[in-house]
């Protein structure tokens, strides 16, 4: 069941905390700034990862998987469109206006009696590699949306991809207000094919 708005809020903020004291302890090469500016949380940005000794600088997009507290889950949804307002629009997987360079990928979360985040998986996704990665599969954003079923609710199998052990399309047009279409994806695999790294 999903959580009220409020709540989630209030987990987002605890997780954040909890994030900080995370990216502190494990980026040995970085510092990092949380970024609060709304126009470029929409951009993708919600981290700067600044290199100690080069100073270059990556911009980092958290995602977190808060619909499933206290749940470890092997796999990953990356947004290709959503609903608002009757209209579809693009998601963030594949929108050229995202200035993201990587995805903190949220997972395992879990709060310890239910008023403290306790612990967390971090993974940290190329952007531009899982892009080209797929393309070089020949899968691209004409490809993905060629092949969902827009009348389908659920899983959807990919000829280009092994869905037990890569990924696959799943449209949630019953659960979801926004009516989301998502590529799912295994972590384990994005870290096998060098576009991911576990970073807690």
């Amino acid at each position: 069941m999903k959580s009220s708005f409020a709540y989630d809020l209030k987990k987002e903020g605890q997780l954040a905390n909890f994030l900080d004291g995370q990216y502190q302890k494990h980026l040995k090469y970085y510092s990092f700034t949380r970024v609060t500016n709304l126009k470029e949380q929409l951009k993708g940005v919600d981290l700067i990862l600044t290199h100690k000794k080069s100073n270059e600088r990556f911009l980092v997009d958290e995602k977190a998987q808060l619909d499933y507290i206290d749940e470890d889950l092997p796999t990953f949804a990356f947004e290709l469109s959503y609903t608002k307002n009757g209209i579809t629009k693009e998601g963030w997987l594949f929108d050229p206006l995202k200035k993201t360079d990587f995805y903190a990928l949220i997972t395992g979360i879990y709060f310890d009696g239910g008023s403290e985040c306790s612990f967390c998986k971090i993974t940290l996704v190329n952007r531009k590699k899982l892009l080209l990665h797929l393309k070089n599969m020949g899968i691209d954003q004409a490809y993905l949306l060629q092949q969902a079923n827009s009348n389908l609710h659920g899983k959807t199998t990919l000829p280009l991809l092994n869905s037990k052990k890569e990924g696959y399309l799943y449209y949630s047009l019953r659960n979801k207000a926004e009516k989301p279409l998502n590529l799912i994806l295994k972590l384990e695999w994005l870290i096998k094919i060098g576009v991911a790294k576990r970073l807690v």
